[in-house]
């Protein structure tokens, strides 16, 4: 039995067209191209706007055709009074001119500040954007939402996020992602810069803001679509909670300082926030005009007044302190979504480190897998931008030896230059040196011993920056968490050099200031924070004065848990001294290779050592 043509027929075709709509929202894939809904409505917006053009153009011209065919043309020139009397033009230019003078700069001063980018304006997509799977998946979710709003809307009875937040460290990729966004929705990108809104005048700032939104609003509604994009939103949306401090001459008792200035501009982005349904003004004549009429009707044969049509907007925001922004803003219907923006994992890495070395010259060796892991693992606690600025800088240190491609070492001295800094002749005298060596060499014997898992990259007594020696070192895999033998571990090597010099010199000089603070700060987080030193209780909930204090500030301001660190500190240094003791002859190797090379890298370090360990055992048989 054929059902072409009828009622089931019709039924199986919707049916299909829904089920396609909620699959592309699901799929994970940009919705593109006719099955968007921002595509449709950008076709009617255009078709609606050439009939409009057509009855502007439309009706002059038959103006003139009718004057010219009743026998009445029009004649074309200047009138009479004006040809008679040309002081009256200068005079009314001489006007037009000053009002233009006035007027311009004042017009301009409560204009948006944004800058337009078409698609075509970017050549950056999603394709372009690697390390973060997760979030980029989550950025195409609302994407896809933004450009089906409408079946959302009409078939799952969704509302679509209306905003975003993009939080998270500087150089992750925030801005970069939202540009992509844009680009792949095919619809207009209006980038601003929160500190762009501020004004030295009164009300300019809220006047900015007004006319982004406005910008926004019209944009939405002639491409079908917009996207408003405001770096730093912080600057403009900070918490309006003030700074509390106390009242003179009552204890205890406290007070909010509020700026007037803050509270006025939060709350006018709230406001614009919530104004993407707007009317314009063509639809509030309208509405009036109905209201007009329907005054002199009775009641069943009133006009039907029009929705107001909603406008397309997603404004994504991006902060790398979402701590700061004010609470209302974060609600729901303002900024529906906080996307976090991490440090790449080591996959990651990986990922963006195939992506930038697949677009920069380099030799053979840098391809191999072996390779190309190697970096993803010593480039930990980097951001996409960081290891792009890695091999540009790798390209310079391979200029200047006068090549073309990149290798290894250009990468290696590159890092170094990048987290140590550049080396700087110092003149040490021969006491200093074998000082600095001796204290460097303490520190990479205890890393050595006690620190399971660590990887030993630089060992140097070049002045880089203000360290004039160093011992630079990382885990091995991958960690986001410690434990109490790891912690004591960091504290030990920090007393490596300082115990060292004692050892060999009999006391030790003003190196180890540095080293005791790392020392103090870990063994304060472990009494303080991490229930680590015979007590549970946390000084993290201690709540802040009028003067904010941290963790260390806090725990040493006890005197019990004063004691605490001082016993941790006191310990691990007795440790140290006993570990150094033992293997003075490990300090002394490295010591002497020191004084004669200023600095070993990598698998140096552990030759050294393992030449001093040879060395004993066949002193000990």
């Amino acid at each position: 039995m054929s059902t072409k043509g009828g009622p089931l027929s019709l039924c199986v075709d919707v049916s299909t067209f829904l089920l396609m709509d909620i699959t592309q929202l699901r799929s994970g894939s940009i919705v593109r191209g006719r099955d968007a809904d921002t595509t449709s409505t950008r076709e009617r917006q255009r078709r609606r706007r050439l009939r409009i053009l057509f009855v502007v153009l439309v009706t002059p011209l038959a103006w003139v055709w009718y004057r010219i065919v009743t026998g009445n043309p029009i004649k074309f020139g200047i009138p009479r009074v004006v040809a008679e009397s040309p002081e009256i033009w200068i005079s009314v230019g001489l006007m037009l001119f000053l009002c233009l003078l006035i007027g311009i700069p004042l017009l301009g001063a409560g204009r948006s500040p944004h800058t337009l980018l078409r698609p075509s304006d970017s050549e950056v997509r999603l394709a372009d954007v690697v390390g973060a799977t997760a979030t980029k998946r989550e950025a195409v979710d609302t994407l896809n939402l933004f450009l089906k709003h409408q079946t959302f809307a009409d078939e799952l009875g969704g509302a679509a996020r209306r905003g975003v937040l993009f939080e998270g460290p500087p150089g992750t990729g925030k801005t970069y992602l939202a540009k992509a966004l844009a680009a792949e929705a095919g619809v207009p990108f209006l980038f601003v810069s929160a500190s762009s809104f501020q004004s030295m005048y009164y009300g300019q700032t809220n006047r900015k803001i007004r006319a982004f939104f406005r910008r926004l609003r019209a944009t939405a509604r002639r491409e079908g679509g917009a996207i408003g994009f405001i770096e730093e939103i912080d600057a403009i949306a900070a918490a309006r909670s003030g700074v509390r401090s106390r009242m003179s001459g009552r204890e205890g008792v406290e007070r909010s300082t509020m700026s007037e200035g803050i509270s006025g501009v939060v709350n006018e982005l709230l406001v614009q926030m919530q104004s993407f349904d707007e009317p314009t003004i063509g639809s509030r004549v309208r509405g009036g005009l109905v209201d007009l009429v329907n005054r002199a009707l009775p009641e069943g044969r009133q006009l039907a007044k029009r929705a107001p049509q909603a406008s397309n907007i997603l404004v994504i925001g991006a902060t790398n302190r979402a701590a700061d922004l004010d609470p209302a803003l974060l609600r729901p219907g303002r900024f529906d979504r906080s996307i976090s923006f991490d440090l790449p994992s080591r996959s990651g890495r990986r990922e963006i480190i195939d992506y930038y070395l697949d677009r920069k010259a380099h030799v053979p060796e840098l391809d191999r897998e072996d390779r190309r892991d190697q970096l993803a693992a010593i480039t930990l606690g980097y951001s996409p931008v960081m290891i792009e600025h890695l091999f540009d800088e790798a390209l310079v240190w391979a200029l200047r030896d006068g090549r073309e491609f990149m290798d290894w070492t250009d990468v290696h001295q590159a890092k170094m230059t990048e987290e140590i800094g550049l080396k700087q002749p110092v003149e040490y005298t021969d006491e200093e040196r074998c000082t600095i060596a001796t204290h460097e060499s303490g520190h990479a014997v205890v890393a050595y011993l006690v620190g399971v898992g660590r990887k030993l990259e630089v060992l140097s007594i070049v002045k880089r920056k203000d360290a004039l020696g160093l011992l630079a070192h990382s885990d091995t895999e991958e960690r986001y968490t410690r434990t109490r033998t790891e912690l004591i571990a960091s504290i030990q090597i920090s007393f490596g050099g300082m115990t060292a010099e004692e050892l060999f010199f009999g006391e030790a000089g003003t190196g180890p200031g540095g080293d005791l603070a790392s020392a103090t700060r870990i063994a304060a987080q472990m009494v303080g924070s991490f229930g680590m030193a015979g007590t549970l209780v946390s000084f993290e909930a201690v709540e802040a004065g009028p003067v904010q204090q941290g963790i260390v500030s806090k725990v040493l301001g006890n005197d019990d848990a004063r004691r605490a660190v001082e016993r941790i500190l006191e310990r691990a240094k007795a440790d140290v001294r006993a570990l150094l003791d033992t293997n003075r002859d490990l300090v002394e190797a490295l010591r002497d290779e020191l004084l004669r090379r200023d600095e070993l890298v990598g698998d140096e370090i552990l030759a050294v050592l393992h030449r001093a360990e040879a060395a004993r055992v066949g002193r000990d048989r």
